[in-house]
């Protein structure tokens, strides 16, 4: 059969229709809201590249994360922005550290009415900005960061973490990770892995949220735009090495990956809609030339389409507040 015995529009003719036909939602609970917190800080900061993100104070962070809990987000994944650093990145190993700090007060305030993530990584900490230590001649040192990893990793769960995010692209760090929770007691603890990170240039205004002091580029550990079985070869590895759920960082300019991901894998899927992408459609929208809800809510389906059940968004509160009323 053919036209005019096949009318597809049928199921387009109103609101009410497409809405019971439609294949694929974007609910609250997938989202992940991602929040900074920098020391010493008494007031809330906005950062300039990032418009309606926030550098919080301790206080300020507690209010968020209550105010994500009541939108219905399902996790918060906080990152730390200190007051000093140092060549080890020592600030994310101290239990007094501002992100352990951090996710004392975020559990404190909110419990397991919401599921608590930390970033795991060494870039925030770091005087010169990479994601692992660094050996004499200035390459990042792969297996030193390995066990640096692990002592982080014990902190955090130490503090209350619900799930740990190692995110440097070290070969290996889910299982040292893993291994360090266990002997530790925290065999319930979680690792969502950072399986899939490309060296991107849409990471820029998180560094000005995180104040990175970044010198050079991390080409060497991050992985190559051009490059898709890779991504499963990473994601395979970091699921045999203990990963509970793994993640493709940016979104957007790789949904195909994130499509390649999903039918690899029998794990979660979680895809991180990062700086540069919130950015461009604040940019844009900010000048008039799109319609900026519209627009975001069609981003995070089409993340959600490819195949990502998690999805981290600087848009996750608003957006929840969104598909409620939508809903």
């Amino acid at each position: 059969m053919s036209y005019p015995e096949i009318r597809p529009r049928r199921l387009r003719r109103n609101a009410a229709v497409r809405r019971l036909v439609s294949e694929t939602r974007v609910d609250p609970a997938e989202l992940v809201v991602p929040m900074f917190v920098k020391e010493g800080l008494t007031e809330p900061r906005a950062v300039a590249s990032l418009p309606g993100v926030l550098q919080h104070s301790r206080d300020s962070l507690r209010k968020a994360a209550v105010e994500a809990v009541q939108a219905g987000v399902g996790g918060i994944m906080l990152f730390g922005v200190p007051a000093s650093r140092d060549e080890t990145g020592s600030g994310g190993i101290d239990p007094d550290g501002i992100l352990n700090v951090a996710i004392r007060d975020v559990i404190a305030e909110v419990g397991d009415a919401t599921v608590v993530m930390s970033d795991l990584c060494l870039d925030e900490f770091t005087s010169h900005g990479h994601c692992g230590l660094l050996t004499p001649d200035g390459a990042v040192d792969n297996d030193a960061t390995l066990s640096a990893y692990a002592r982080m990793a014990v902190a955090q769960a130490d503090a209350g973490v619900h799930v740990v995010g190692p995110s440097g692209m070290m070969d290996g760090q889910v299982g040292a990770v893993r291994r360090a929770l266990d002997a530790a007691g925290h065999q319930d603890v979680s690792v969502l892995a950072y399986a899939v990170k490309y060296a991107s240039g849409f990471f820029g205004p998180f560094r000005d949220a995180v104040e990175s002091a970044l010198e050079g580029d991390r080409s060497t550990y991050q992985q190559d735009p051009a490059n898709l079985r890779e991504s499963v070869r990473e994601v395979e590895l970091d699921v045999a090495e203990g990963a509970d759920m793994v993640m493709v960082k940016p979104a957007l300019p790789y949904l195909d990956v994130v499509a390649a991901v999903r039918a690899a894998v029998n794990v979660p899927v979680a895809a991180y809609q990062v700086s540069g992408e919130y950015a461009m459609v604040e940019a844009a929208a900010a000048n008039g030339w799109i319609d900026r809800e519209r627009v975001i809510m069609e981003t995070l389906t089409s993340i959600r389409r490819a195949g990502a059940q998690i999805i981290l968004t600087y848009w996750a509160v608003e957006a929840a507040q969104l598909l409620r009323q939508r809903y």
